[in-house]
């Protein structure tokens, strides 16, 4: 299979496409101002008790107040307390935890009153981001990952993943940990770890101890709410827990954004940096790459198969409904066997449309209805297949005696949701339309005012397609045209994303000229 990394970079934000054989399986997005992301540690301060709930609510700094379940604690949270308190009192001897009393674990059964005061201070991580009204779900369960393990402080255990088999390689693993590990920190190690040198996770290991440093020191400086580390940002955290051996591209269209990937690739995996290239193409990424069309495809409401089949896909505060369609060009003749081989091509379908989507919480599907049950049994074995690289954690049930599947799908973030509805190009939403002719004499008459304010400007001008051929056609075409009239050559680009009216132009730094600025 291949795979490949496209990264789209804009002042605002940063999308990346993940591909799987050319086809989009994921997308994500990172704001450059965003607030909060799953990792980061912050001081929060207990703002409100809910004995009710079992809960409290944290000030962490920002506008919106945090939630921290009991059973978030986890068993640590009175070394972490302790922790917390001689941080701030800069009563710590040390900046690890070599000399730190660990406190007796907690009672998995007690009372969120039992433990915390009002404005008592805690150590907490973002544990899910703003859902909906909802503000940031937290842990006091603190994980530094690393690429090949992740440090958990305030535990002494080793554990390895399930993903290794091996049995020599998971105890190799394992004595090699507990040989260089820092005291009072556990570790989990990473399936990415198999066959990795002692090198490697000797500088894994010396990394996260540092970062757990960072922790103590601004818990030094500043006793207020606030945010103590940065997890590292989504882009590099998704090459950090995604790329591996079977990467075969990982293509950046910013210049400073693919020199700051690739030294990252160089300390985490340098045997990946290799693969990362700087696109320069005139086309944008996305569209260069098919990937804008595909989201317009994938995120409308009824994707649809090459069979025919359709899905419609539903969602609900509570959960998410898929119902899958046949479509016209079903076989009338054995409906059972007919059954199966669509419900198959929508298992498959299915299984890409909640990574794309990240579609979250309860999933239920209603396939199309089959009668024998080693049909259902091999429908259900298809779609564990299918999932299998989903890294979001996830069960599947099998088919009801109603014919419905039933999935519970990790939610950590809000659903992705684009709207792939355009206003109309010819109307702009109103009902009526202007003379097509007039289009031209716009983009002419804009034209030459943009000539006017800027004589001696490099001036480019990005149009819809349909538009750019229709500027292009012929010998004597109107780029010509506006040469001989005007003694400058406008360069011409093609935008899929532009509307069919749409056009701008711009400067040699591709910088947009607005008219009247």
């Amino acid at each position: 299979m291949e795979k490949e990394l496209l990264i789209k970079s804009t002042p605002t934000n940063v999308e990346i496409a993940l591909l799987e054989d050319r086809k989009l399986v994921e997308l994500h997005t990172q704001k450059n101002d965003d607030q909060f992301a799953v990792g980061d540690i912050f001081l929060g301060q207990i703002k409100m008790l809910r004995p009710g709930l079992n809960a409290a609510f944290l000030d962490v700094g920002v506008r919106k107040d945090a939630f921290l379940h009991y059973t978030d604690l986890g068993p640590q949270i009175k070394s972490i307390q302790k922790y917390t308190k001689q941080a701030i009192g800069k009563q710590l001897q040390s900046q690890l935890l070599e000399n730190f009393k660990l406190e007796k674990d907690n009672d998995k059964h007690g009372k969120i009153d039992q433990v915390f005061k009002k404005h008592q201070p805690v150590l907490v991580q973002i544990l899910k981001e703003p859902i909906s009204t909802k503000g940031p779900r937290l842990t006091c369960e603190i994980n530094l990952a690393g690429r090949f393990i992740v440090m958990t402080p305030f535990r002494n255990g080793v554990s390895v993943s399930k993903k290794i088999v091996s049995p020599e390689e998971r105890n190799r693993l394992k004595v090699l940990i507990e040989s260089i590990k820092p005291k009072n920190f556990g570790f989990i190690i990473r399936t990415a770890a198999e066959g990795k040198k002692v090198a490697d996770l000797h500088d894994e290991v010396s990394n996260l101890s540092n970062r757990w440093k960072l922790i103590t020191e601004e818990l030094k400086k500043n006793s207020k709410p606030g945010k103590l580390l940065s997890e590292v940002n989504k882009t590099q955290s998704l090459i950090r827990d995604v790329v591996n051996e079977s990467f075969n591209r990982i293509t950046i269209d910013d210049k400073d954004l693919h020199r700051d990937l690739k030294a990252y690739l160089k300390n985490v995996a340098p045997e990946s940096a290799k693969i990362v290239s700087h696109y320069k193409g005139k086309r944008p990424i996305f569209e260069n790459f098919g990937v804008t069309r595909q989201i317009k495809s994938s995120f409308s409401k009824t994707p649809t198969m090459s069979s025919g089949a359709y899905l419609v896909i539903e969602n609900t505060e509570a959960m998410h409904v898929i119902d899958v369609n046949s479509g016209p060009k079903a076989q009338r003749t054995d409906q059972e066997s007919a059954a199966l081989k669509v419900n198959i091509e929508a298992g498959k379908e299915i299984a890409r449309q909640l990574r794309l989507r990240d579609l979250g919480g309860l999933i239920i599907i209603d396939f199309i209805d089959m009668r024998n049950k080693e049909n259902k049994n091999i429908l259900y074995g298809k779609m564990k297949e299918f999932m299998r690289d989903d890294r979001a954690q996830h069960t599947i049930l099998p088919l009801s005696k109603f014919g419905l599947m039933q999935i519970t799908r990790q939610r950590v973030k809000p659903a992705l949701t684009i709207n792939t509805m355009e206003v109309c190009a010819s109307c702009n939403g109103t009902g009526k339309v202007e003379p097509n002719q007039l289009l031209e004499d716009s983009i002419e008459r804009n034209l030459k005012l943009v000539l006017e304010a800027y004589p001696k400007m490099k001036i480019g001008l990005t149009v819809n397609p349909y538009i750019y051929a229709y500027l292009k056609r012929g010998i004597y075409s109107k780029q010509l045209e506006w040469y001989i009239k005007y003694k400058k050559w406008i360069p011409l680009k093609s935008n899929e994303e532009f509307l069919f009216n749409q056009f701008k132009f711009f400067n040699k730094f591709d910088d947009e000229i607005r008219i009247g600025e």
